[in-house]
């Protein structure tokens, strides 16, 4: 019986010639597994040829890469043994989420302005560098910021009430502000490629839909936006998947006459944010630093709410 043969580079899955793997190369596509999970339509765009040699392309990584199959109930539990958790700094906020922020899934945080939803952000950055032992992930993170709300003193602050050093903890962060909704989405694929040279295990979007909002207003363009939306948050559970990381996102709120989960501040994003996130937490103002948070959606842990504070140390138990 011949030998089956090993594959380890773009080349070695069928239908792949120098030029067609330098092409994905290019396009920050450079090992088995993230070819395995592109979207038909863009290895098509990016490779130019036929939808037809694209899908015998895909399934062959796929079959190289071991997904896209059925599998038994008890191989996806041994698959979630691997799943983290990446604490936020209140103990009761990780709890009302199982212990922390779970890798492999999509978290958001929403609520009107001053519900301390850049503040969360900013711990998270500064957690993610902790040993597991302390509730961090002994990672790096990525903040993709869209309204230019990343202040490296804030992050001095909470590192020195944690006892880290400031400069080692913010050589750890990476930011990119994104101008717009296109340069927002492009920002994902270049974190796959700084993934593979940093230990990346948190990804962070403030805000998730600040420029499709702006961009994309009026009834006429709404699918388009959440067309858009879509394959964004699609692109960030990937980014996930890939590299058992935690992605935390914000979102802003409209007022309106209808009521969701008691709290007339919906969140934007409609359907589209409501199914991609994994976890749903709502935000709002109490009395001086306290905050009320509230999980909405989960696939595990019922609706609870707890009170958190947002002080100059960072985040804490309420």
């Amino acid at each position: 019986m011949a030998k089956e043969k090993k594959v380890e580079t773009l080349e070695d899955i069928p239908g792949i010639g120098e030029a067609t793997a330098q092409k994905l190369r290019d396009a920050g596509i450079t090992d088995i597994i993230e070819l395995a999970v592109m979207p038909l339509a863009d290895l098509v765009a990016i490779a130019e040829i036929s939808e037809n040699q694209a899908r015998k392309i895909l399934e062959a990584a796929r079959k190289f890469a071991d997904i896209g199959n059925f599998v038994q109930g008890d191989q996806i539990l041994e698959k979630r043994k691997h799943i983290a958790k990446l604490t936020t700094g209140s103990q009761a906020l990780d709890s009302l989420v199982g212990g922390g922020l779970e890798t492999q899934s999509i978290t958001e945080f929403f609520g009107p302005f001053g519900s301390g939803k850049t503040q969360i952000i900013h711990q998270l950055l500064v957690n993610v560098t902790l040993p597991e032992e302390k509730g961090g992930l002994n990672g790096e993170a990525l903040l993709i910021d869209t309204e230019n709300t990343f202040r490296p003193e804030r992050i001095s602050s909470m590192s020195k009430a944690l006892n880290l050093n400031p400069e080692d903890v913010l050589k750890r962060i990476h930011v990119a502000r994104a101008y717009n909704s296109s340069h927002q989405m492009l920002l994902v694929d270049k974190a796959f490629e700084i993934a593979k040279e940093h230990p990346i295990r948190l990804i962070a979007v403030d805000s998730l839909t600040a420029h499709f909002r702006v961009e994309y207003s009026g009834r006429s363009s709404l699918a388009e936006r959440q067309q858009m939306l879509n394959r964004h948050m699609h692109d960030l559970l990937r980014f996930a998947d890939v590299y058992n990381a935690v992605v935390a996102v914000t979102n802003q709120v409209s007022a309106r006459p209808d009521v969701f989960y008691g709290d007339p501040n919906q969140p934007i994003g409609g359907n589209i944010v409501g199914h991609t996130a994994t976890f749903r937490i709502s935000l709002r103002r109490s009395k001086g630093e306290k905050r009320i948070a509230r999980l909405i959606d989960s696939p595990a842990y019922p609706e609870g709410e707890v009170v958190i504070q947002i002080s100059d140390e960072g985040v804490r138990d309420g």
